[in-house]
């Protein structure tokens, strides 16, 4: 794909955008890297874009998953449990959500997302457990949530960054900047499930999704200090991530709640 000079540019701009929302608050890369491909820089096909973007999600999330492990928030004990078991409900969701028509899909996760916001901004003030150990005792529930949580998105077809931190802070109780720093892995994970599938298809452009990552890399930085920064004071992060969930939620809802009517 021949790639112009301002598409470049653009490129490197969205992908720096797409790394500082994971960076921050691990989450929104598949909702933005899309829509960012699609109307800023460009790409015609949306199956391309979408496969594109899963490779620069996947690749923007381990490097911002690299910047949270050196500072020392991953929870790998209950990471990787969780992803695991995310990758293998992602593909059973997949089958269901293709049977259903992509503008009620994306509605019904908007609700679902209000839902969630809401469920966040009750616990804003909850410290948490710093340690939020994997014991014997939590990991039905770090399996469960995790397959749940694979399962939603894949059935719905996006990342799933917004379900997997407050499902990793209700199976282990651990803290906001914990979960976001130890969601990056089930993100990673799940973005290469779908980056395989469409890169098997030749439904990739290397060449954008080069630059996502380039520019996913600074963006990153500068997300995952602010993260760390705005976790030393209660309720701030978890009032940003609600928020940001509302409002790609009502945009969701309004470009496709009329899919309910014919």
């Amino acid at each position: 794909m021949l790639i112009f000079p301002l598409q470049a540019v653009l490129g490197l701009a969205s992908g720096a955008l797409v790394g500082f929302s994971l960076g921050l608050i691990g989450g929104g890369g598949s909702i933005l890297a899309v829509p960012l491909m699609v109307y800023v820089v460009g790409v015609s096909d949306a199956h391309v874009a979408i496969g594109t973007s899963a490779i620069a999600v996947a690749a923007n999330a381990a490097l911002n998953l690299s910047n949270h492990a050196r500072g020392g928030t991953v929870r790998w004990s209950s990471a990787i449990p969780f992803a695991a078991a995310g990758v293998v409900g992602a593909f059973a969701g997949a089958v269901f959500g293709k049977m259903l028509d992509g503008r009620k899909l994306l509605a019904l996760f908007a609700i679902l997302m209000l839902v969630i916001a809401v469920l966040m901004l009750r616990s804003r003030s909850r410290a948490g457990l710093a340690a939020a150990p994997a014991r014997w005792e939590n990991m039905p529930a770090i399996i469960g949530l995790g397959l749940v949580t694979g399962m939603l998105s894949g059935f719905f077809g996006i990342g799933g960054g917004f379900l997997i931190v407050p499902a990793l802070m209700l199976a282990t109780g651990m803290p906001i900047i914990n979960a976001i720093s130890s969601s990056l892995v089930a993100v990673t994970a799940f973005g290469l499930s779908t980056a395989a599938s469409y890169a098997w298809s030749g439904l990739v452009s290397w060449e954008i999704a080069g630059l996502f990552i380039a520019g996913g890399f600074a963006g990153g930085l500068i997300g995952t200090r602010l993260g760390r920064i705005l976790s030393e004071q209660r309720g701030v992060l978890n009032f940003m991530f609600a928020a940001v969930i509302i409002v790609v939620a009502i945009y969701m809802l309004a470009r496709n709640l009329l899919a309910f009517w014919p």
